[in-house]
């Protein structure tokens, strides 16, 4: 649907498990978030669950993805404020090579990564989201700033950002996070999920609820 809500990251996920599944194989878990990353790293982090961090290894095995959190670490209500944008990942991953952002871009992930998982084992829900809020700008500033200077966002996406710092300004706590697209995710405190979707669907937006997920997993019943 192209609309910048992780399909990359859960199909790869999905393709991972159902191919090891397919081919009883007996991969440990972190062998297959090596080999889901292969698709996108995204789907590395999916393969692991809840809240993952991916290790940048020189080679492939050390490249791997685990989960250091879970919900009840940092339980969250998220909001997605669904705008449709075309867009190609893989455009956005050559643009911000080409941007003289990038190596501030990687020096700033490296400082700050170990700061971002503190604040989630321990539920510092503030500075966690404000760190993600802050890092969704700094992944568009390097990609908007390459060759083509792409540009993804769109009207409602910076309505969308308005209106959260207006609820924090008010007393509603919330930041936003963007992946590469237009739709925003909104992240807030479980009991004050339902709020936020009002202000957003107050808005003119579509919207959709959620919350942290666990790592993928087999059905026992097919989708379709």
């Amino acid at each position: 649907s192209n609309i910048g809500l992780g399909a990359s990251s859960s199909g790869f996920a999905a393709l991972t498990l159902a191919a090891h599944a397919a081919f009883e194989m007996r991969m440990q878990p972190h062998e297959l978030t090596t080999v889901a990353r292969l698709g996108a790293g995204s789907a590395s982090r999916s393969v692991a669950g809840a809240y993952a961090r991916l290790y940048t290894g020189t080679s492939h095995h050390p490249s791997y993805a685990e989960t250091i959190a879970t919900a009840e670490n940092l339980p969250l209500g998220i909001v997605m404020a669904i705008i449709p944008a075309y867009k190609q990942t893989e455009d956005a991953h050559a643009e911000a090579m080409t941007s003289p952002f990038m190596p501030c871009r990687i020096a700033y992930v490296k400082v700050t990564v170990d700061d971002v998982q503190k604040a989630i084992i321990n539920g510092d829900f503030s500075t966690a989201c404000m760190m993600a809020e802050k890092d969704s700008l700094s992944l568009h500033a390097t990609t908007m700033t390459g060759d083509s200077s792409l540009i993804h966002w769109q009207p409602q996406t910076l309505a969308v950002f308005h209106e959260v710092r207006k609820m924090r300004s008010e007393g509603l706590e919330c930041y936003f996070s963007v992946d590469t697209g237009a739709t925003v995710y909104i992240n807030s405190r479980p009991q004050d999920r339902d709020a936020v979707q009002k202000r957003i669907a107050a808005l003119g937006i579509e919207t959709a609820v959620g919350e942290v997920g666990g790592a993928a997993r087999l059905l026992t019943q097919h989708l379709f």
